[in-house]
């Protein structure tokens, strides 16, 4: 597959790009696209010392080109960014691209993370990207409970659970990714409409990992 993401200059896009590109053409995205060109140089002699030789590779580009060339997309942006970047570039994807989105409408205030959605009444992230979706069917929600520190380490095997939600077959393709990265198992939650629980997990993680000290956790249900 041909996966792109969007904010792929980040510490998710370089651990995700690291990974997939195992077995895939993974394409940094940017508003600029020679640093997303100059991210990929960078990630590519990453993913070789890590593996050794990849099956795929790792090219950029800007933010359209990447949407129009992609076969999954994954949205590695700001809830803030949502409707600037995704007006941009969900109307230029082709009709069968499945986008994911890890978007956390997340904001710290004086007693820890909180979700901005509940404490400021404002639209979940997954809302906001539907509202730029051709095909609804085509956005899966995941991701959000994954720590960036320990993606970024392409040798670093995880153990997490990672809640999904979405179309039945949408949801299929991202669990192939999901199942690529050693460690990490997919938990299907239900349709597009229950993503909020989700979303929500994230300020829970990072709540309890601040106040009981504990260093870059994960959910796993057991």
């Amino acid at each position: 597959m041909k996966v792109g993401i969007i904010g792929g200059t980040g510490g998710m896009g370089k651990g995700f790009a690291l990974r997939w590109s195992q077995n895939h053409d993974v394409i940094v995205g940017s508003r600029d696209a020679v640093r997303a060109t100059e991210s990929a140089v960078e990630y590519t002699n990453l993913a070789k010392e890590a593996f050794g030789e990849i099956k795929g590779s790792i090219s950029g580009g800007d933010n359209v080109t990447v949407a129009k060339e992609s076969d999954v997309l994954i949205l590695s942006i700001p809830y803030e960014n949502i409707d600037s970047v995704c007006s941009g570039i969900l109307p230029e994807i082709r009709d069968s691209c499945v986008v994911v989105s890890p978007i956390v409408p997340m904001t710290k205030t004086d007693v820890g993370f909180e979700c901005v959605s509940i404490k400021e009444n404002k639209p979940f992230s997954y809302k906001l990207v539907l509202n730029h979706m051709k095909d609804k069917s085509k956005l899966v929600s995941a991701f959000h409970v994954i720590s960036e520190k320990k993606l970024i380490n392409p040798t670093l095997e995880l153990d997490y659970d990672i809640f999904v939600c979405g179309d039945d077959e949408s949801v299929k393709v991202v669990n192939i990714l999901i199942d690529e990265i050693k460690g990490l198992r997919s938990i299907y939650l239900g349709p597009i409409e229950l993503s909020y629980l989700a979303e929500m997990s994230t300020p829970l993680l990072l709540n309890a990992m601040i106040r009981n000290k504990i260093k870059n956790p994960g959910i796993k249900i057991i």
